[in-house]
């Protein structure tokens, strides 16, 4: 059985490449998914663009356990040597947009959510949701979700980390920041120029330091990214826009970040755009974690940002493929790692279910 869904979960993974699904556009691929169900005889919802079905004997009174994964992607970037939208495999080697992020993830959890689906007498129920605009965070994606589907005790999140346990993921908060000074005629003197006092708030990005750090997750990571002012040669502007990136670790909420930030920064003002993406976890004494552990998985705190964000409940970060591969020209995943995260997701679950 396992043999053949894994033929058929690499079957769908390739027509999931040559469709594309950018994020708030992944209609055509929910159709994709929409067949696997059908063709298993899985009754399933359809919520916009996200996908979710549960298990034959679904009891309430159990805890759920959800598995998650997403099919949409980011755009393709200008560096591709091959058709991102063509399934190529080469040496063993899958290429096209979203196999690696999160296609092998998605196809793997379908199959696992497949081989347990009839099983009576589980400890858990299943939750399988096939998410939509996780690349945008967007407001239709797993988010949306969790007031559709049962409520959930506990996640696995399918996204590229070679099998490896990520038992932490830092959130993210995104800040705008302007750095002010005196509008004037660039052949004036002016001591206020706004470009001119940004080196020192630049400086002060670069050199601040968060208290907390992390034993997993590390130290909260705040990087500037964008940087904006001016419209013509002669004038110097007003303010400065800055576009700042914080990787939360799991000591802060985003709450107490945008706290310090706006007591502690050097500007003029600063403003989070969302709070919402805080850092996620799940003890390392979990069940889950432990199976993992059992079977020779190694644990670690991810730097990159999942649908974990979106969950309240422990989470664990888990799939096939490389996250470093993720966003990259020519995007790939070895056949091979399918195979073994399939392998991997059922032995797991058979220590848990």
């Amino acid at each position: 059985m396992i043999k053949t869904l894994t033929t058929e979960a690499i079957a769908l993974l390739k027509q999931l490449i040559e469709t594309p699904s950018f994020s708030s556009e992944e209609a055509q691929t929910a159709l994709l998914i929409e067949q696997w169900f059908t063709t298993h005889n899985i009754p399933y919802q359809r919520q916009k663009n996200n996908i979710w079905a549960t298990n034959k004997y679904f009891n309430k009174d159990k805890q759920t356990l959800l598995l998650n994964s997403h099919h949409d992607t980011v755009k393709p970037n200008n560096g591709y040597t091959k058709d991102p939208f063509k399934a190529i495999v080469e040496d063993g080697k899958l290429y096209g947009l979203g196999s690696n992020d999160a296609g092998g993830c998605l196809v793997s959890l379908l199959v696992t959510f497949t081989y347990f689906y009839k099983k009576k007498n589980l400890d858990y129920n299943l939750v399988i949701v096939a998410s939509a605009e996780e690349e945008s965070s967007g407001p239709d994606g797993l988010n949306s979700m969790l007031s559709v589907i049962p409520e959930i005790d506990v996640a696995i999140v399918g996204e590229p980390t070679l099998m490896d346990l990520a038992i932490a993921e830092k959130g993210l908060v995104v800040f705008d920041a302007k750095v002010k000074g005196t509008a004037s005629h660039a052949a004036h003197p002016n001591a206020d120029n706004a470009i001119y006092n940004t080196v020192d708030v630049l400086k002060w990005f670069q050199e601040f330091k968060f208290d907390k750090k992390s034993p997993v997750l590390g130290d909260v990571k705040m990087t500037v990214t964008q940087i904006n002012a001016g419209k013509q040669h002669n004038a110097v502007p007003s303010e400065v826009d800055l576009v700042i990136d914080v990787r939360v670790n799991d000591k802060y909420t985003n709450a107490e970040i945008a706290a310090i930030l706006k007591k502690k920064s050097p500007c003029s003002s600063i403003e989070p755009r969302s709070l919402r993406l805080n850092s996620s976890s799940i003890p390392v004494h979990h069940d889950l974690v432990k199976a993992g552990i059992a079977l020779g998985r190694e644990t670690y705190g991810s730097p990159t940002l999942s649908d974990q964000a979106a969950l309240s409940c422990p989470s664990l970060k888990l799939g096939p493929g490389d996250s470093k591969r993720s966003h990259t020209a020519d995007e790939f995943i070895y056949l091979s790692e399918i195979k073994e995260g399939i392998k991997i997701y059922i032995e797991l679950l058979e220590k848990v279910l």
